[in-house]
């Protein structure tokens, strides 16, 4: 598989990431807006994962969407934003949202953010064990139109 550009673009330029943080400004259903004005803060790329805890402690990803100016950006929640509150402080992960991959994965369920949800345990996500959800797409000549029988083992 080729390297994303826009990937390697964003590593470099945003390879601080992980100490930059905004606010939320607003929260509209799922929308938030977060903005970075603060010190030294840099504008996370678009389809970076932001982490927002709410008051109860529960932390949501946050997907930038587009920036709209005044340091600000854009956002869609991958979960319920009850609970999240104007001021809330955001840090920027650099990284869009990642899944687990490999053999490990066969017959389990995730969430949109690849959190396990099946009750067996979260898998890595980071380094070779986890792949954007971003990802460019397999070349057409790797595909496989046959007809193929998985066989899963519950042990």
């Amino acid at each position: 598989m080729q390297p994303n550009l826009a990937d390697n673009f964003y590593k470099k330029i945003h390879s601080n990431m992980s100490t930059n943080t905004g606010k939320i400004t607003q929260i509209i259903g799922p929308v938030v807006d977060v903005s970075f004005n603060g010190e030294g803060a840099i504008l996370p790329g678009i389809l970076d994962a932001l982490e927002v805890t709410k008051t109860n402690g529960e932390v949501v990803i946050l997907e930038t969407q587009t920036h709209v100016g005044e340091g600000t950006v854009r956002t869609i929640s991958m979960d319920s934003t009850e609970g999240l509150q104007r001021g809330a402080i955001v840090t920027a992960s650099g990284n869009p949202i990642k899944m687990p991959i490999g053999e490990e994965i066969k017959g389990r369920l995730f969430n949109v953010v690849g959190d396990a949800i099946d009750g067996i345990g979260n898998l890595p996500k980071t380094g070779k064990n986890g792949s954007s959800i971003h990802r460019d797409p397999p070349k057409f000549e790797d595909l496989s139109t046959a007809t193929e029988v998985e066989y899963f083992s519950s042990t």
